[in-house]
């Protein structure tokens, strides 16, 4: 299997969800949203939700495109099958609070799938707790915005895609 791009960013997981999507998708799924509550990744075809389990340390996201559909690595905590369709030929990294995070260039608009497997989940979540238990003055905040800027560990969330064909026709193209 050959790499064919790869795209980074961060991004703030408000309310617990990054979205990944097309950049003319209708924005938020609710039904999708709330399947990645169990899945930590799901979605609609369209968008895809990542789940987190705390909503304030940036997280990592990474889009790979490969030649061929990969598997989910053996190293993992999880992963989950996925699928997206782009029509625009351009994905959106989605903030919920705070708009787009960055966007990715596909090789070609179309129907990619792979998986998506994710690392540091858990750890993430329970230095955030351990961030919660500062004795709330004046110093709170400044403890706080500090403690999650330099968080110990990065939560990781990785898209391995494959282009697998043509996206499908909408009524405006009939």
């Amino acid at each position: 299997m050959k790499l064919l791009q790869e795209y980074n960013c961060k991004a703030k997981p408000a309310r617990c969800s990054v979205e990944v999507m097309d950049a003319e998708a209708d924005l938020y799924d609710e039904d999708a949203a709330t399947a990645a509550r169990s899945q930590v990744v799901a979605g609609n075809r369209y968008h895809l939700y990542i789940h987190t389990l705390q909503a304030d340390i940036d997280v990592a996201v990474t889009i790979r495109i490969w030649d061929a559909p990969p598997t989910g690595p053996a190293q993992a905590e999880g992963s989950v099958p996925v699928i997206i369709e782009s029509e625009t030929g351009t994905l959106v990294i989605y903030q919920l609070e705070y708009g787009p995070a960055g966007q990715m260039t596909l090789p070609r608009p179309g129907v990619y799938e792979g998986h998506a497997w994710w690392e540091n989940r858990q750890a993430t979540a329970d230095y955030y707790e351990t961030t919660l238990d500062y004795p709330p003055d004046d110093t709170f905040e400044n403890h706080l915005d500090q403690a999650w800027k330099n968080c110990p560990v990065t939560e990781r969330y990785v898209l391995d895609l494959a282009y697998t064909g043509e996206p499908e026709p909408t009524d405006d193209d009939l």
